[in-house]
């Protein structure tokens, strides 16, 4: 019984003397190691899911070692804890050195990423610490070592820190490889443990999670109800007709106090560009705050990060403006409050960010909602909603990821090399790869050794030879360049920023500064910057006076609603000007009585259609509320679907509620047509007719080849272009068309181009319940508020300059205002 243990008197003396009990949760967790369990721990941030697992790991090591466990050195590596983030690994590493001082317990903390100096790495070969925080790239890299199996063999444990942020993701197949093949190499039977926050298929997550032991597992819940309040800032005065991003900085003022009133406030935005925005704007609005407000984001430089971090935990800082980079569980404690400017998009997120105030057992969470224009006021009711009724998101697991497959082979060929036969089980092991298929297996071997069918009579793609029956990588070419993006995963190109008389900014990606001209400014780390010169991967720039700047935008800034979050959201339309008990929807009342004059107000089991003629041509605006994504791909079929009845054009806009097609000529929908519009029927057919299919596969396929080594992204300091890249690809994408239309690689591109760019699943799910539900065909003489957003959405994608919008849209409002 885990009471009666050495081990668990130990620890809860321990945290009697701090004044500190064990939860129920971390006690079953404990009992579950001691008898040699696995599987998920699942509670709110904040209380305690880390010691949960790393306690339990001390309570076993201490039975075993009941006389002498705090004299026993150099115990060889005891457990792997994977981090998905390396602000996580140091702050993990700090609160775990701390505990084994404490306790007496000589165990060493060691940390493996890409900031580990070349020293440190090198006292890891030749002995690593009892505990290794490692990320998922670095640990592909352990594997590649040649007496990896030696070192690793009498491992006891690994625990997956956010399991829920990697599961769904490449990362998360690499994490899944790599336990497949530490299990292999184990002389011990190995206890895996996720640590995940709530998500909607926690069930499956721990199933993907232990896949390769083969066995059931548990989830172990902490049964804690926490307290989260949310509290909605309300505009003075609410627009008629809304428009994205309009609203948000006009409140800036509203956060002044609310900041100054609270200990330390993390101001969540959504994008790294409006992060630097808000954080230029608070200084303006507050300039006593100088030096006591800071920004954090991934593309600022890694010192800078660091020392924002050091300083929230040190409570030198008022407020930190950030973006996802402080979404996961570095433990804050400082932080009481939290403002979440513009909708989340999700329920998960929006409950991560809330658990970073109040980050502690028993603790409230305070958060904030800002909308940045008056329509994200139902989102921030139907949020709440969602949390009151526990509905999270599910992680889709992602199957046959043949890239990163071909990787981690050539990773263990250059290593102690593989036998195909035992590899083959452990890989079969693996969740990701259950399903894959003999042929597959041999088509993934030709790849490496003989570059496939297509690619055979070239020797760089000869990568793997086999001796005796090993499969090795010996040439020092290919096994410099492999090691060069193991565990290469791939994101947009960056450039460094710097100062051409030195000194590190930050990074940025290549596709924004490729549309800047020299002398031209724009805003990094809260510096105005102007651009001197492009040299090799550097951009070279002055500090500038300029008052007008161009902010970056990144690839992927725009965030697409959930399902689940979308789903809420149409069912909060159904409380509009009938129950106004929430501030946000009695707020709303004036813009929902003049939808409703105007056209309609779509129910849960309604969807609206408006047709509405202006001097700009001929509207028709569908409204699933199914978020940006879907309205993409489901705009490009009814597009294409419509153009099949009457030859015509459309430019396309949408946002997260609904979209528009405009054409110059009338739109041919009526009853008669609507159910062949949105039919289910033919929708793969439809959506490769309706997009350039190929093109956007080829895009996807470009980093497939990437991850799978078909491409050399170059040594460091002279990375490929990313035009460069794209020609590659796009050449050896031709190749396999021609040669090779079978092959894994180009049909994992198709695949990923349905199933997570066009959400093919997600999106015939949408038009099913469309075709179910009760059409509101409506034709207003003018444009409505749930219609103006999505139109002027489609003005600024014409590329109108921000100055000439704004007057547009005014001059817009103020036309429909009168009418």
């Amino acid at each position: 019984m885990l009471q009666k243990t050495k081990g668990y008197q130990v620890i809860k003396e321990w945290m009697q003397a701090k004044k500190q009990a064990p939860f129920n949760f971390q006690e079953e967790t404990w009992h579950q190691i001691l008898i040699g369990e696995s599987g998920i721990v699942n509670a709110p941030t904040g209380c305690g899911k880390t010691f949960s697992v790393f306690l339990g790991v001390l309570i076993q090591y201490i039975n075993q070692h009941p006389d002498n466990y705090q004299h026993t050195k150099n115990n060889r590596l005891q457990l792997i804890w994977v981090s998905p983030l390396r602000a996580l690994a140091k702050d993990i590493g700090r609160a775990m050195e701390i505990a084994l001082q404490e306790l007496d317990i000589p165990w060493k903390v060691g940390i493996r990423n890409g900031d580990t100096s070349a020293s440190e790495r090198q006292k890891q070969k030749k002995l690593l610490p009892e505990i290794l925080i490692i990320t998922p790239e670095s640990l592909q890299l352990m594997l590649a070592q040649k007496n990896y199996a030696e070192q690793l063999n009498i491992l006891h444990f690994i625990a997956v820190d956010e399991w829920h942020e990697l599961m769904g993701s490449k990362r998360g197949v690499q994490v899944e490889l790599a336990i497949s093949r530490l299990i292999g190499a184990s002389i011990n039977k190995l206890s895996i443990w996720g640590i995940s926050a709530t998500i909607g298929n926690l069930e499956e997550a721990k199933d993907v999670l232990i896949a390769p032991l083969g066995k059931k597992g548990c989830i172990v819940q902490a049964k804690m109800d926490k307290k989260i309040n949310i509290e909605s800032i309300i505009p003075e005065e609410i627009d008629t007709y809304p428009w994205a991003g309009h609203l948000g900085i006009k409140l800036v003022n509203r956060l002044i106090p609310i900041i100054e009133q609270s200990n330390t406030t993390l101001i969540f935005i959504n994008t790294r560009g409006m992060s630097e925005v808000w954080y230029q704007s608070i200084l303006t609005a507050a300039p006593q705050l100088a030096g006591a407000i800071a920004l954090h984001h991934g593309s600022i430089e890694q010192e800078l990060r660091l020392w924002v971090e050091d300083a929230l935990h040190t409570q030198k800082l008022k407020a930190v403006v950030c973006t996802a980079s402080l979404d996961l569980g570095v433990d804050f404690r400082p932080v009481d409050t939290v403002i979440q400017v513009g909708s989340p998009k999700g329920i998960a997120r929006f409950l991560q960010r809330a658990g970073r105030s109040g980050h502690g057992p028993g603790e409230i969470s305070k958060l904030y909602f800002l909308p940045t224009h008056s329509l994200e006021l139902v989102e921030a009711a139907a949020l709440k909603q969602a949390i009151k009724e526990e509905m999270v998101e599910s992680k889709t697991p992602l199957i046959l990821c043949f890239d990163v497959l071909i990787q981690y082979l050539c990773t263990l060929a250059i290593g102690e090399g593989f036998e195909p036969d035992i590899i083959l089980k452990e890989i079969k092991s693996c969740y990701c790869f259950s399903e894959i298929t003999d042929e597959e297996w041999m088509e993934v071997l030709l790849n490496i050794t003989q570059g496939g069918v297509a690619l055979n009579k070239y020797d760089e793609y000869h990568k793997v030879i086999i001796e005796n029956g090993i499969f090795k990588i010996i040439d020092r070419k290919i096994a410099m360049r492999h090691r060069m993006h193991i565990g290469t995963i791939v994101s947009d190109a960056m450039l460094k920023v710097k100062f051409l008389g030195g000194g590190y900014i930050g990074v940025i990606e290549e596709y924004f500064i490729s549309r800047l001209e020299p002398g031209d400014t724009f805003t990094l780390a809260g510096k105005n910057l102007e651009l001197v010169m492009l040299k090799d991967m550097d951009v070279l720039v002055r500090k500038s006076s300029s008052k007008k700047s161009k902010i970056p935008s990144w690839n992927g800034g725009r965030m697409s609603l959930t399902a689940n979050l979308g789903k809420m959201l149409r069912q909060t339309f159904n409380k509009a000007l009938i129950d106004e008990t929430e501030i946000e929807i009695k707020s709303l009342h004036t813009l929902f009585e003049v939808q409703q004059r105007l056209s309609a107000i779509p129910r849960n089991h309604q969807v609206l259609i408006e047709q509405i003629e202006t001097k700009d041509g001929y509207h028709l605006l569908v409204y699933p509320f199914e978020g940006r994504q879907v309205h993409e791909a489901m705009s490009a079929v009814v597009a294409h679907r419509i153009g099949q009845i009457l030859p015509i054009s459309f430019s396309i806009a949408m946002n997260d509620y609904g979209f528009e097609l405009l054409s110059d000529q009338p739109i041919p929908l009526d009853d008669s047509n609507l159910p062949e519009i949105f039919s289910t029927e033919s929708l793969l057919l439809d959506i490769q007719k309706s997009i350039n299919s190929a093109e956007m596969a080829k895009r996807k396929f470009r980093d497939i080849a990437v991850i799978g080594g078909l491409i050399f992204q170059g040594f460091p300091g002279e990375h490929k272009k990313s035009k460069h890249l794209q020609s590659s690809a796009s050449l050896l994408f031709k190749v396999f068309e021609e040669y090779e239309p079978n092959n894994i690689l180009l049909r994992q591109a198709y695949r990923e181009l349905m199933e997570q760019q066009m959400e093919e699943e997600r999106l015939r799910a949408a038009l099913d319940r469309i075709f179910h539900a009760e059409i509101l065909l409506r034709f207003p003489k003018q444009l409505t508020p749930l219609a103006f957003p999505i139109t002027v959405d489609g003005l600024n994608r014409n590329s109108l300059s921000t100055e000439k919008l704004e007057d547009r849209v005014r001059k817009m409002q103020q036309q429909l205002d009168k009418n």
